[in-house]
């Protein structure tokens, strides 16, 4: 029995924290031979704490909670960087003691604040870390100098990663680090609840839009390239709450959609948008820098939509442009445009790509997710034992 705990520094239902909460119920049904029981450390409460409850995952929240949005080592000023790294640190002592509590065998990062706290941790707990990546380490994400302290820091502190795709793998540079890429999968065991409807005639198509509302997330982008399509949808949704502050942007993005009289509606946070995605004929992804992965993207294949996403980044490890789906580049709105005229007008190409897009989605279960996480628990520590046993025989 491996116990893994994991560290996450926000209970905000954000892609991250949802990917590992469908991690942590699989790795409780992997075969016997890497039989693991997962638990979780929240510092902030939220959301995600009952969540993890009503699945039966062992689920502590930290006594000494924070405000994630108040510490921060990729705001400006160095100054502020540094205050909030030692706030973290400090933190990640009482993370420790939790983590003794637990019995641990192994601890799980799941961001980069949760890294510094639980390289605290681990060392206080005397057992492995591991860095679960769910970002792109990259100037893009963090400016260039973060994102290289961010790598050392984690090649110092880490055992080995978790990379949530190979580019986000890539985006680590982790030369011969240990290390494996665990998709955020979905849970094929359970049965979608309704079927996806026959794809619409153009003027009838239902569009939908899923994430959260960000600017890096590229809603914007999406409604000025919808206003210039040949034959405008019958309805769109925009699925998706705002989680750090980001309120100005959803009133940016409704005065935008009103002004280019497109037919829109802003459903907020969902926490299951299937209901939405077995509507829609097409999803579209459309964030304006490299997605990590984009779980938006599979969920819709499996659904049954059309999708467009866009490249580089984990879209396009799950989308063959032209068989499963199409890619554009990132913030290329024309291409936006281009790509939304090609499947709204030819309800052919959407019913061709949808079909392949459910057998593609195949690729991307949970259950092999945990199968592979587990293993690499197991390497981990067969590692570490077997240096304590070098480092005794000298």
């Amino acid at each position: 029995m491996i116990r893994a705990v994991f560290v996450a520094h926000t209970a905000a239902p954000s892609g991250a924290e949802l990917a590992t909460s469908r991690l942590l119920s699989a790795l409780r049904n992997v075969p016997a031979e890497f039989t693991v029981e997962p638990s979780v450390i929240y510092t902030e409460d939220g959301p995600m704490v009952s969540a993890m409850k009503s699945q039966g995952i062992r689920t502590s929240l930290l006594a000494n909670t924070f405000d994630s949005r108040s510490v921060t080592i990729d705001g400006s000023g160095w100054l502020r960087r540094l205050t909030g790294a030692a706030s973290l640190v400090r933190l990640g002592w009482d993370v420790g003691a939790v983590v003794r509590e637990h019995g641990a065998d192994v601890l799980i990062a799941g961001s980069t604040k949760a890294l510094i706290m639980s390289a605290v941790a681990a060392k206080r707990a005397r057992i492995p870390l591991i860095w679960h990546v769910h970002d792109r380490i990259s100037a893009e994400y963090f400016g260039a100098t973060l994102a290289f302290l961010i790598r050392m820091i984690g090649m110092m502190v880490s055992d080995g990663y978790i990379a949530n795709s190979r580019s986000t793998q890539n985006s680590l540079r982790p030369r011969r680090r240990p290390g494996v890429v665990a998709y955020p999968g979905l849970d094929f065991l359970r049965t979608l609840d309704t079927e996806h409807p026959p794809q619409r005639p153009p003027a009838e198509t239902v569009v939908a839009v899923v994430g959260r509302l960000t600017r890096w997330k590229g809603q914007d982008v999406f409604l000025r390239a919808l206003a210039n399509t040949s034959v405008k949808p019958q309805r769109v949704y925009l699925v998706g709450g705002t989680f750090f502050g980001e309120d100005s942007f959803r009133t940016e993005l409704e005065d935008l959609a009103s002004e280019l009289q497109l037919p829109v509606t802003f459903t907020g946070h969902l926490d299951d948008p299937s209901d939405i995605l077995s509507t829609a004929d097409i999803l579209v992804h459309c964030s304006v820098i490299a997605e990590p992965f984009g779980q938006v993207v599979v969920e819709g294949l499996r659904a049954g939509c059309a999708v467009i996403a866009t490249q580089p980044g984990g879209p396009a490890e799950a989308i063959e442009s032209g068989v499963h789906g199409l890619l554009v580049d990132a913030g290329n709105a024309d291409q936006l445009t281009d790509a939304l005229d090609r499947l709204i007008e030819d309800r052919d190409l959407r019913i061709r790509l949808a079909q392949a897009g459910q057998s593609r989605a195949r690729k991307f279960d949970i259950a092999d997710s945990a199968q592979t996480v587990a293993s690499f628990f197991a390497q981990v520590l067969n590692r570490r034992a077997t240096a304590s046993l070098e480092e005794r025989s000298v």
